[in-house]
């Protein structure tokens, strides 16, 4: 059984990524945080030092979570269809959501890389982590001729993650799903997907 201490910092980061992901980071403020938990400012501050390291939790949260997501899309029986049924897949969760919210990583890359080294860093780090995992699929759907050989698998799944955070942003931004699918049905096209 958890702890009162645990179940308050689980609270505090779940409440903090649910009003992050509609506000900002800096558009949350501490009395927003307080008003949502229930949680006193001292309470708070003896869990997180600071505004900054609750953010960090935040993020390590969604990166873990987003992690678990891309495992459980990227399946399939060859690796075209695996990239396929995770390009499916994100459609399917950003409907959910009702278009509300977008990609963390891509808010908090908006909102934060002039101000704020450690959360660039953070999410740089993030990026190019989906990239990798993203590469391995292209490299093994170049393998089996289902993706296009003439670019290295590298700049491809850079590709994919840009793409991918624009199309997500312009779904937010319109709260409908066809930036997302034809965001998807270009890349297709682009990468010569044969699934």
């Amino acid at each position: 059984m958890a702890r009162k201490g645990e179940l308050t910092k689980e609270r505090l980061v779940t409440e903090a990524a649910r009003l992050i992901r509609r506000k900002g980071f800096t558009g949350t403020s501490v009395s927003d945080l307080m008003a949502a938990t229930g949680v006193k400012k001292g309470s708070l501050y003896f869990h997180f030092p600071g505004k900054d390291e609750l953010g960090l939790a935040v993020l390590e949260r969604s990166r873990d979570r987003l992690m678990e997501f891309f495992d459980s899309a990227l399946i399939g029986k060859t690796p075209g269809e695996c990239l396929s049924n995770f390009f499916d897949a994100v459609v399917s969760s950003h409907r959910r959501s009702g278009f509300v919210g977008g990609c963390i990583f891509g808010n908090t890359a908006l909102e934060m890389s002039d101000g704020n080294e450690r959360y660039t860093e953070f999410v740089d780090r993030f990026f190019t982590d989906m990239a990798t995992m993203l590469e391995g699929f292209i490299a093994a759907a170049q393998e089996a001729g289902q993706v296009r050989g003439d670019i290295p698998a590298s700049a491809l799944a850079e590709h994919v993650v840009m793409t991918l955070e624009g199309g997500i942003m312009l779904a937010r931004l319109r709260k409908e799903e066809k930036p997302l699918r034809q965001c998807f049905d270009t890349l297709k096209v682009f990468l010569q997907l044969d699934s």
